[in-house]
């Protein structure tokens, strides 16, 4: 019978720079509404904000880092669907 060792790595280090990232986006979010350029440039940025720190979270604290490539594509199906509906929407917004 072998033995099979299995050496923990602690995450700890990582888990606090992605919680000092995540915390520095939020005050960017925060910083954004204030800012004196057009509404529809805040929108965009506090939409691709949610979207990085939605990111963030399902990398690191979901494991999809370590997960197969399959499985990330998986997850990202639901991103590549509400971008397939803003281009229908901005499409027929523009007509």
């Amino acid at each position: 019978m072998s033995e099979h060792t299995h050496v923990h790595k602690s995450h700890t280090t990582e888990y606090v720079i992605v919680f000092v990232a995540l915390t520095l986006l939020t005050g960017l979010e925060l910083a954004i509404p204030g800012l004196a350029v057009a509404y529809y440039l805040k929108a965009i940025s506090l939409v691709g904000l949610a979207f990085g720190k939605a990111f963030i979270v399902a990398y690191f604290y979901m494991h999809l880092k370590e997960e197969k490539g399959w499985l990330k594509f998986i997850a990202a199906l639901p991103i590549l669907a509400v971008m397939f509906a803003v281009v229908l929407i901005l499409e027929s917004y523009f007509r």
